[in-house]
C-alpha cells in the first residue's frame, strides 16, 4: 500500500475532487489492478473510494485529480498567481507515514518565474515527512490554497561507528521542499474540466493537458 496526502478542490453534488500527485498515483510495477481510497478525519475518520480523473506529466505537472464518490467534502481556496510571494507565511497540511493530519509552518522560501513571469516552481521551509506529497500548502493569515507539496530533498545522518548496530536514516533538508504553485494547479485544473467547480476563471495556460482517464477503466 502506497500512502500520500491530498487537497479537495472541487465538489459537484456528492462528488468532491481531490488534488494529489502524478506519482503517488502511478501504477507502473504494480503487481494487479490498482485501487484507491481517500481517508477523511474529520468529523470522524472513514474511508471512500476513488478513482482517478486526470494525471499529468512528471516532471512538468506533477498533479493528478481524484473524483470520490459519495460526500460533499468542504472544498479548499484555491489563491490566484498574484497572492503569494517569497517571504509569504504558510502551513502545510498533510499526512506523513499515512497518520493523522500533520500541520507544519514555514515562510515560501523560493518562487521560481520563467522568461513570460509565469510561475514554474516553488520551495518552502517548512519541515514534511514522507506521506507528505500531494499535501496542501496554505497562506496564512488568508488560509488560500498557494501551493501542493511534490517532494524534498534529503540528507543522511548516521550513527554509531563501525560497529554492527551502525544505523542511519533520511531527514529532510530545511528550504528544499519542492511545491507546484498556484499558476500550474490553476492551469492543471481548468484543463482537466473541474476549474469552474473550483471558481476558476479561464485565463492562460501554462502546462501541456493532462490524460484523462476512464473512470470505469480505473475505479476498482
Amino acid at each position: 500500500a502506497r500512502a500520500a496526502s491530498g487537497v479537495v478542490v472541487a465538489v459537484e453534488g456528492k462528488t468532491s475532487y481531490v488534488l494529489t500527485n502524478e506519482h503517488v498515483v502511478q501504477r507502473e510495477g504494480l503487481k494487479g489492478a490498482a485501487s484507491f481510497q481517500v481517508v477523511v478525519e474529520r468529523p470522524n475518520v472513514h474511508r471512500l473510494p476513488a478513482h482517478v480523473m486526470a494525471e499529468g506529466r512528471v516532471p512538468d505537472a506533477d498533479l493528478a485529480l481524484l473524483a470520490v464518490e459519495g460526500e460533499a467534502l468542504t472544498p479548499a481556496t484555491i489563491a490566484s498567481e498574484d497572492q503569494v510571494d517569497i517571504g509569504d507565511d504558510v502551513v502545510v497540511v498533510g499526512a506523513p507515514y499515512g497518520r493523522s493530519l500533520s500541520v507544519s509552518a514555514g515562510i515560501v522560501s523560493q518562487l521560481e518565474v520563467d522568461e513570460q513571469d509565469v510561475q514554474r516552481s516553488m520551495k518552502t521551509d517548512a519541515p514534511i515527512g514522507y506521506g507528505a506529497s500531494g499535501g496542501g500548502v496554505f497562506d496564512v493569515p488568508s488560509g488560500k490554497l498557494v501551493g501542493l507539496v511534490e517532494g524534498y530533498r534529503t540528507a543522511k545522518v548516521a550513527f554509531g561507528g563501525i560497529s554492527k548496530d551502525d544505523f542511519s536514516f533520511d531527514v529532510p533538508m530545511p528550504g528544499e521542499t519542492f511545491l507546484s504553485p498556484p499558476a500550474k494547479i490553476r492551469s492543471f485544473l481548468m484543463q482537466s474540466g473541474v476549474g469552474r467547480l473550483a471558481g476558476l476563471r479561464r485565463g492562460s495556460a501554462m502546462a501541456e493537458s493532462p490524460q484523462r482517464t476512464d473512470p470505469v477503466a480505473r475505479q476498482q
